[in-house]
């Protein structure tokens, strides 16, 4: 089994910044890109950032230069660094990572469970 787990949500002032974790555990034999997402209230769940194995990074235009994206081979974690918070940075952020178990197969899609990003005036 292969689960996915957000840490280091939480409550934060405007124009401050938090750091989220993923990490990525159980029966890996290699993980392709990985992915933040966010869900707002009421809103789809939409797309942060991305890197891909090789470390090629992509950003939704209207975060770049604000948030930044890594990652740990090593270690299989993620990594989201959001500076200068706005409200509209409020929601639920998810990982997501395409992760093969074995070195035969395709690889499958995962989901964290999502960790709470509140960001307050």
């Amino acid at each position: 089994q292969v689960q996915l787990v957000e840490s280091g949500g939480g409550l934060v002032e405007l124009g401050g910044s938090l750091t989220l974790s993923c990490a990525a555990s159980g029966s890996i034999f290699s993980i392709g890109t990985m992915s933040w997402y966010r869900q707002a209230p009421g809103k789809q769940r939409e797309l942060v950032a991305f890197i891909t194995s090789g470390g090629i990074t992509h950003y939704v235009d209207s975060l770049k230069g604000r948030f930044t994206i890594f990652r740990d081979n090593a270690k299989n974690t993620m990594t989201l660094q959001m500076n200068s918070l706005k409200p509209e940075d409020t929601a639920v952020y998810y990982c997501n990572a395409d992760i093969s178990a074995s070195p035969i197969g395709s690889s499958r899609n995962f989901w964290g469970r999502g960790t709470q990003v509140t960001v307050s005036l």
